[in-house]
């Protein structure tokens, strides 16, 4: 081993010897020797890596390093999977975020995040299609059969995904309190799985607005197929080009993709594109902390652009609008147990996603699927689902409504 890497090698187990306090991680080297950290408990993960070359980037840049190794095949683990060594460190992540170097990139990127998020048409229809137009049928291999790709509302352990994802729609349609004939704007509709829902189940009239030419083209497919042409309506449109007003507005998954530099002209297109009696349900991926950055791995990889939001950084702009927050419900641990369910459907079809796409394609799906588990399961991730309305009267006082409607919904047991 050159002189250099023998150096690095020393300050990567010298920042795991700080960082892995809960649990244990051993790494052995390029050379077969093992160099074990933390307290010997649970969890455990055991990693080897070949390359010595990339020792310096796991020191200076782990969160990032450690994806792209993963991805290049240059660290594998010697039992259990990508998931344990992601437990590892979830488990210890807020020795993680106070390591010196760690906190030096931090207030870097905290700098110039605005840069990375900002977000005009032409940039989110590219951030768009760089994960959603990957192809329809490789999200159909994962997730549940009406092709949601946000977070279920898990009401019993033993719930299936599938039904998980039917009580999520139920549980945001109550909130929104549709009449037949409505006009509803569903923003960033995905494959339009909760606009056909609010159609068949609430007689609604529904617009989808979707950036994703596949998720556009198959949600057209779809609607005809379930005999819905004439009640919903599939555009391939940025939501700050809609000009008609409606009776509700919903977004659910979407707002993690506006950035902070937009908040204010979404909340104002939808103050001016809302019913004086309107009601408006925004479900989105938020934080449970003060501001923060979008991971390096995550934002070069998954979603460029994207950023999950604290509450003040919502609401601070929200109050600027004029509209009311009538509701904010903060769902906890739902998209963990999401997330679990799509690895395993995932897992399962790995095979087929490997021919459509290859091997590094697979290692970082799988990656990011782990790693936004243990960022729900055990770091700071939450989901917020805010109800707005423009007049203080709009919904009831009491939030008694919402759990008669979704029973109502949900029919006979």
């Amino acid at each position: 081993m050159s002189r250099v890497n023998d150096g690095s090698l020393k300050l990567l187990n010298a920042m795991l010897g700080r960082l892995v306090k809960r649990g244990s991680l051993t790494l052995i080297d390029a050379e077969g020797h093992s160099h074990v950290h933390g307290d010997g408990g649970e969890p455990k993960a055991v990693i080897r890596i070949d390359d010595p070359s990339i020792y310096a980037a796991l020191f200076t840049n782990p969160e990032l390093a450690t994806g792209e190794a993963y991805m290049d095949g240059k660290l594998t683990y010697e039992s259990g999977s990508i998931g344990d060594l992601l437990n590892v460190f979830h488990t210890n992540s807020k020795n993680l975020r106070n390591a010196p170097v760690r906190k030096t990139l931090s207030r870097g990127v905290k700098m110039i995040r605005r840069a990375h998020q900002h977000n005009p048409v032409i940039k989110s229809r590219e951030n768009v299609a760089h994960h959603y137009d990957l192809s329809n049928d490789f999200y159909r291999l994962f997730l549940d059969d009406d092709m949601n790709y946000s977070c279920a509302y898990f009401e019993s352990p033993e719930q299936s995904l599938e039904d998980a994802q039917r009580a999520k729609q139920r549980h945001i349609a109550a909130k929104l309190m549709i009449e037949p004939g409505m006009r509803v704007l569903d923003i960033g509709c995905g494959w339009g799985g909760m606009a056909m829902y609010l159609a068949e189940e609430l007689g609604a009239e529904v617009v989808g607005v979707t950036l994703s030419q596949e998720q556009h083209a198959l949600a057209i497919e779809r609607a005809k197929a379930r005999g819905l042409k004439d009640k919903v309506e599939f555009r391939l449109q940025d939501y700050r080009h809609v000009e008609e007003k409606f009776d509700r507005i919903v977004s659910i998954g979407m707002f993690e993709h506006v950035g902070v530099p937009q908040y204010k002209t979404f909340f104002n297109k939808v103050q001016d594109i809302m019913t004086d009696d309107g009601i408006t349900l925004l479900h989105t991926i938020g934080r449970n902390g003060p501001p923060s950055v979008t991971g390096p791995w995550i934002r070069k990889y998954i979603f460029p652009g994207g950023y999950s939001p604290s509450l003040s950084e919502t609401t601070s702009v929200i109050e600027n609008t004029g509209l009311w927050t009538t509701d904010i419900e903060i769902l906890r641990m739902h998209y963990a147990e999401t997330l679990k369910e799509w690895n395993i459907r995932f897992q399962e079809k790995r095979e087929a996603v490997a021919e459509m796409f290859d091997e590094r394609f697979c290692r970082m799906f799988e990656f990011y699927l782990n790693t936004s588990e243990f960022a729900f399961r055990s770091g700071n991730h939450v989901v917020f689902q805010i109800q707005l309305t423009k007049q203080i009267g709009t919904t009831p006082i009491k939030r008694d409504y919402m759990r008669k409607a979704e029973k109502q919904l949900r029919g006979p047991r």
